[in-house]
């Protein structure tokens, strides 16, 4: 099919309502500054950028499991607001077409569509998938922060493809009480960058709930474990294989996430299908590219800090190419969609 040539802009963040200051929404510093945790010329990094050292089988805008306790969120608005353009370009338009065809063959689908996003952060699945699906949509937003709830809401399309009215409502959420009865009614369940934060049983719950609840799910962004940077470096596979291993820290499954995925919808009778969606990152995109490289070369370092000393001239020579206009980076990631059966004989 061919792609639009517009993308819907990411937009800016909202005054958060209330007393609450935006900095409650995360810490300054994810898991402290990077001087603590990797190498650094001084400079902090946007939280959720970075190494943040969460408890294991905690997103940072998701509660994963229920410990009792009332966390801050770890990832700043700022950082997703960020990434919001590239993941925009990034994700793949080709697993859209059967999707249409799935939900357009719904049983129930005259009344529209119910889509559940799960740990919504600022809504930028919704803002770039409802204007591209055609009919009356009514979108749940799923995050455990309010102030990016509130974020999510605000800033949510209005219209869908064909012009027809999209609402929104959003819900404090947490993954481990995902059930089928919590998706009851749902047309599709969709999420960015929250598989490779799963552990393998997480997954199986959310796998399970969409296939109970006979939903499709379409799952963006998951990240796959590999990392392309011109001019290519010798220590280029040292700080990829630190970081992976950062990923699956506490049994979280990192870039195996989505072959975890795939299999457990699978076995629950779902067609399923994989596309790439990498980051294409250059010049344009320096301000992300920054970010990025002081949260990956950060991370790597907190999981081996014997990286520390020429990781940190391995980050300056990258800062210093990207200052210049000439780093590009190739951050990989891959998006699926499972298309489950329909529980009361639908197409």
């Amino acid at each position: 099919m061919t792609r639009p040539t517009t993308t819907q802009p990411a937009a800016a963040i909202p005054a958060q309502p209330g007393p609450r200051d935006v900095t409650d929404a995360a810490p300054a510093t994810p898991g402290g500054d990077m001087a603590a945790t990797g190498p650094t010329d001084g400079a902090s990094v946007i939280p959720g950028a970075g190494p943040s050292g969460p408890r294991p089988g905690e997103r940072a805008t998701v509660r994963l499991r229920d410990t009792g306790e009332e966390d801050p969120p770890r990832y700043a608005p700022e950082w997703l607001q960020l990434r919001e353009p590239a993941d925009a370009a990034a994700r793949s338009y080709d697993l859209l077409d059967p999707l249409r065809i799935r939900l357009a063959n719904l049983p129930g689908r005259a009344g529209g569509l119910v889509v559940h996003d799960i740990g919504c952060g600022t809504g930028s699945m919704g803002r770039w998938l409802a204007p591209r699906l055609d009919g009356t949509q009514h979108w749940v937003l799923h995050d455990r922060d309010p102030y990016l709830l509130h974020f999510a809401a605000v800033a949510s399309p209005r219209s869908a493809a064909d012009g027809s009215h999209v609402t929104v409502e959003t819900r404090r959420g947490d993954v481990a009480r995902l059930t089928p009865d919590a998706l009851a009614g749902a047309s599709l369940v969709t999420a960015s960058a929250l598989l490779d934060v799963l552990t393998r049983e997480e997954v199986g719950v959310l796998a399970a709930a969409c296939a109970g609840a006979g939903c499709p799910a379409l799952l963006t962004l998951s990240v796959a474990g590999r990392v392309e940077l011109t001019e290519p470096h010798p220590l280029d596979a040292e700080i990829t294989e630190a970081f992976n291993a950062h990923q699956r820290r506490g049994g979280l499954l990192g870039p195996d996430a989505v072959t975890a995925a795939a299999e457990a919808f699978t076995e629950l009778g779902a067609t399923v299908r994989l596309n790439p969606s990498p980051w294409r990152l250059g010049p344009e995109e320096a301000v992300l590219t920054e970010q990025w490289l002081r949260g990956w070369v950060g991370a790597a370092v907190e999981e081996r800090p014997e990286l520390a000393e020429r990781a940190g001239a391995y980050l300056a020579e990258r800062l210093e190419a990207c200052a210049a206009g000439t780093l590009r980076v190739v951050v990989h990631h891959t998006d699926l969609l499972a298309l489950c059966r329909p529980v009361d004989g639908g197409a």
